[in-house]
């Protein structure tokens, strides 16, 4: 029997205001006058992760907590704008929000407001469990409510990823998602050895992969049956670099993509790495992500660059 949803999408709803800035970081002034303006939008980890895998084609449901507020509304009109099935679950805090600073060379900083969250948020866990059944394959944001989802996914059979962003390998916040992940994504931003820190999740959790993302750099592909990390070089953007808001998600969904699809992994990263790229030349205004046609032509004629690696 198939399910109803290739992938089911939890967490990471939210809006972000975006501020173009002349420079990253800035320096102290009274004021600066930006251009093209100051702008808010919905887009957060999981909205976009939710956008790039229903842009590549895959069925996707995206479930979160979302206040019941205008910022609730644009998260909603994300989803209804893109087609994608989504379940908002109140969230008596309000819509979670972010500021986003954004400098010339596409670099971002993210202020996040950490207020909306409370120890007793919970996703229903009838409603987890019917939207996992009906799934092939959970993604799974960091946010706290999902931690208590992951114990439903596993009970639901269903195979799962997850991003730890900027994590630093310490922070134990972040190992629950890191151990109980089938596919487990990190960036090697905050990261003092990047190589140990994949090691690490791959010998203390059920990853079968694990990839650091590294920007202009690459990612890094660790698997099971691999010595070492296996280096996936950067891919370059179709268009000018704009903004970097989005693309570890438009990797994960990439990547995503070609796992679903029964690729092997190097493919898989290199699907990745072109959904990444492409996700630079999007504005952080915009809500655009690569299509599956696009995805495939891009990554076509460096496959064999892919393999040699």
């Amino acid at each position: 029997m198939s399910s109803a949803y290739d992938v089911l999408v939890l967490g990471g709803s939210g809006v972000d205001t975006i501020v173009y800035v002349p420079e990253l970081p800035l320096p102290y002034a009274d004021s600066y006058m930006v251009r093209p303006g100051i702008e808010a939008r919905a887009g957060q980890t999981g909205d976009f992760v939710a956008l790039g895998l229903s842009s590549l084609g895959l069925r996707t449901h995206h479930i979160d907590m979302i206040g019941d507020d205008p910022f609730g509304e644009l998260v909603r009109a994300f989803h209804r704008d893109h087609a994608i099935d989504f379940t908002g679950v109140p969230l008596p805090g309000g819509t979670k929000r972010a500021v986003n600073l954004v400098g010339p060379d596409g670099r971002r900083l993210s202020l996040y407001d950490d207020s909306r969250s409370r120890e007793s948020d919970r996703l229903p866990e009838e409603t987890v469990r019917v939207l996992a059944a009906a799934s092939t394959h959970a993604h799974v944001s960091i946010t706290h409510p999902c931690a208590h989802a992951l114990p439903l996914l596993r009970e639901a059979g269903v195979t799962v990823s997850t991003d730890l962003h900027n994590w630093d390998g310490e922070n134990p916040y972040h190992e629950e998602f890191a151990h109980g992940s089938d596919l487990v994504f990190v960036s090697a931003t905050a990261l003092r050895d990047p190589e140990a820190t994949l090691r690490r999740i791959m010998e203390r959790g059920r990853a079968e992969a694990v990839v650091a993302t590294a920007g202009a750099e690459g990612s890094y592909l660790l698997t099971r049956d691999a010595d070492r990390p296996v280096h996936i070089p950067a891919v370059t953007p179709p268009g000018p670099v704009v903004d970097s808001n989005g693309a570890g998600d438009a990797y994960a969904s990439g990547f995503l993509f070609g796992r679903l699809a029964g690729e092997p992994f190097e493919r898989c990263a290199l699907y990745g790495a072109v959904a990444g790229a492409y996700a630079c030349t999007v504005p952080a205004t915009g809500g655009d992500a690569i299509g599956r046609a696009a995805l495939l032509a891009g990554a076509a004629p460096l496959s064999g660059a892919a393999a040699d690696a």
